[in-house]
């Protein structure tokens, strides 16, 4: 299991989780450089950048498999980190099991606080996504909802498929991707022009992703 912690760079990038498509948060356009004249550097920076905010998206779906943080403010020796169940449950101190697959980091702290308000006068809960299941993919860059999305069981992921999955590309985006994808310790770097997919019909082209690949779009230089 990868993890999301990691500091993507150059020579190494190392990574994550389960997630539904429509359940993270859009994160806002970068400003980014044209894919010709992008270099390792600016690549990594963009990244990392974009993951930050993906990481920090309260509106992602929380799934089993995730590795999770739960803090207790005030409340240090009941903070946990939690692997979140099959059948999608953690387990805390005081108050037991509660079931957070398939609810937002929001909606999940409002559980887990509303639980021990029997136990803690005015909980405050706070998760942070530490892993996620190996089965996740990223888009990020210049989609309309940047986020992590899960490789549906028992059948493959194409890149086009899963860039319109996060609602397409913005209006200023460039069809000529990126795809990272760590193979025997090593970073590859994948260029993709969709357009040669949509519009000139080359399905050869339309590559299936493995679990922890990364999609970056970048920013169109026109």
């Amino acid at each position: 299991m990868n993890k999301l912690y990691f500091v993507i760079t150059v020579s190494s990038l190392c990574f994550f989780m389960s997630c539904a498509s429509s359940g993270v948060k859009a994160v806002s356009p970068l400003k980014t450089v044209s894919p010709s004249n992008m270099d390792n550097k600016q690549l990594q920076e963009q990244i990392n950048i974009n993951m930050a905010q993906l990481k920090s998206s309260n509106d992602y779906i929380l799934q089993s498999g995730d590795l999770i943080d739960i803090s207790v403010f005030n409340e240090t020796d009941m903070n946990r980190t939690q692997r979140i169940s099959g059948n999608g449950y953690i387990t805390m101190p005081l108050i037991g099991t509660v079931k957070v697959a398939g609810l937002s980091v929001t909606d999940a702290e409002i559980e887990i606080s509303y639980k021990f308000k029997k136990y803690i006068k005015q909980p405050h809960i706070s998760i942070f996504i530490k892993e996620y299941c190996n089965t996740t993919v990223y888009v990020l860059g210049q989609v309309k909802n940047p986020s992590a999305i899960k490789i549906p069981p028992g059948r493959n992921l194409t890149i086009l498929e899963a860039i319109t999955s996060v609602g397409g590309f913005t209006n200023i985006a460039s069809t000529k991707v990126r795809v990272l994808r760590m193979e025997d310790g090593k970073q590859k770097n994948i260029e993709v022009d969709i357009s040669q997919i949509t519009k000139q019909g080359k399905k050869d082209l339309d590559i299936i992703l493995k679990p922890s690949d990364i999609i970056f779009v970048p920013q169109s230089m026109f």
